[in-house]
């Protein structure tokens, strides 16, 4: 259940962020909700990177209807070299999730890193 949550506030949190701050802002929400609800790494990565990617699909297929198409087509004829819709936003959605799924892992383990040394002290 709170892998759960983090991975519905992290996909809330992100949304509105991306509003207003630059696409790496999924990174800062990750970390920051990941610090304030801990979960194991492995755990705080799946959740980041499933939130994320899925919160970049979502968005890219809804940009990609109202567009016909015609912005995804082109940008996957260019990158990678295949005339798909579906891939690219597949692709833009890993990429997300990986950069979410890092920042998060990074705050578990900094966190994990922080108990040992009280622990040690």
């Amino acid at each position: 259940m709170k892998s759960f949550a983090h991975f519905l506030l992290i996909l809330i949190v992100a949304y509105v962020a991306g509003m207003v701050l630059p696409w790496w802002s999924v990174a800062l929400v990750a970390f920051l909700v990941t610090l304030l609800m801990p979960l194991s790494p492995g755990k705080s990565f799946f959740s980041a990177f499933l939130s994320i990617f899925v919160l970049w699909m979502i968005l890219a297929f809804y940009t990609d209807v109202r567009n016909d198409h015609l912005l995804a087509n082109r940008m996957s004829e260019m990158i990678l070299k295949v005339r798909s819709a579906p891939l690219m936003g597949v692709v833009s959605g890993v990429l997300g999730g990986l950069v979410a799924g890092f920042a998060a892992s990074t705050a578990a383990f900094l966190r994990a890193a922080k108990s040992t040394d009280k622990k040690l002290a």
